[in-house]
């Protein structure tokens, strides 16, 4: 059975300030069927990557992340908030989206020289984020062989910032 996954994302109206829509998918993550088909239909996209891991920023990318790393069979990389690993790290700062900045790491080991790395996380906005994870993985030797997002907010042109990294496979279930 096939769901329209749209119906599984509540929009809150003037949240986190006002003027933006923002777009909750606690209700697809909270239904089975359609959880079970968003984590399906992303595993096809990347069944053709040849990716050694997936990698999944803090924290929402672990929630898409790991079962997407369990249905494909390979490891899970998590790219965590700045001073929450335990052993050596290698760290990349971003903006965030509503002012500030914040800073990922990835552990020192995690990633080995020429593995094909999967980027996914629950929502696409201005690639802030994925540019991070990104740069971490390329700094420890790995290539990055996608991305991957349920949710993608093309007017604040992510993916365009995130190809200006270099060209990389994109895909996004549903776009607003």
């Amino acid at each position: 059975m096939t769901v329209d996954l749209h119906n599984y994302v509540a929009t809150v109206e003037n949240f986190p300030e006002p003027g933006v829509d923002f777009r909750d998918l606690s209700p697809l993550m909270g239904d089975g069927v359609a959880y079970k088909q968003a984590v399906d239909e992303i595993a096809d996209f990347a069944k053709d990557l040849a990716i050694d891991l997936i990698a999944g920023p803090e924290s929402r990318g672990f929630i898409v992340g790991s079962p997407l790393a369990y249905a494909l069979n390979v490891g899970f990389v998590p790219a965590r908030k700045g001073g929450k690993l335990p052993r050596e790290a290698v760290s990349a700062s971003y903006t965030l989206e509503y002012g500030g900045e914040n800073v990922l790491e990835i552990h020192k080991d995690a990633i080995k020289p020429g593995q094909r790395v999967l980027i996914v996380d629950d929502l696409l906005a201005t690639g802030g984020t994925i540019n991070a994870t990104r740069e971490i993985i390329e700094k420890l030797g790995g290539v990055v062989a996608g991305v991957a997002f349920i949710i993608e907010l093309k007017a604040l042109h992510g993916r365009e910032k995130i190809m200006e990294a270099g060209d990389v496979p994109a895909m996004a279930l549903m776009t607003y």
